[in-house]
C-alpha cells in the first residue's frame, strides 16, 4: 500500500462526459411508458366514478394531455446536471517553485 491515503472513498471524476446516448433514451423510454401507463387507469376511473359526472370530466380532461406530454418528455434530452464531483487538485505546496539558491557542483 502507497503512503497517499484519501479521507473518503469518493471516487475521482476524470471525465466529464455524459451519459451514454443509449441511457439517456433508456430513461426517457421508461417516462414515456410510465406516463402512457398512467392513461387506462385514469379512464377506467372515469368510468367508475360515472355517476359523478363533473369529477369523471375532471379526470378525462387530465388524462387527454399525457400522450402529448409523454411524446414531448421522450423526446428531449435530459438537462446537463451540475453536480458536486471529486476532482483531484494538486496542493499549492507542489506547485511553489523552489526559491532558496542551490550550490552549483562544476563536474571538471
Amino acid at each position: 500500500m502507497s503512503g497517499f491515503q484519501r479521507s473518503d472513498d469518493t471516487p475521482v471524476l476524470i471525465t466529464e462526459a455524459e451519459p451514454s446516448y443509449d441511457d439517456q433514451q433508456a430513461a426517457r423510454r421508461k417516462k414515456y411508458a410510465l406516463m402512457m401507463s398512467l392513461r387506462i387507469p385514469c379512464l377506467v376511473l372515469a368510468v367508475l366514478v360515472y355517476p359523478i359526472w363533473w369529477l369523471s370530466l375532471l379526470i378525462i380532461a387530465v388524462s387527454i394531455p399525457l400522450p402529448w406530454i409523454a411524446v414531448l418528455v421522450a423526446n428531449d434530452r435530459p438537462p446537463r446536471k451540475s453536480e458536486h464531483v471529486n476532482r483531484f487538485h494538486r496542493s499549492s505546496r507542489q506547485r511553489e517553485v523552489e526559491t532558496s539558491e542551490h550550490r552549483i557542483i562544476d563536474g571538471r
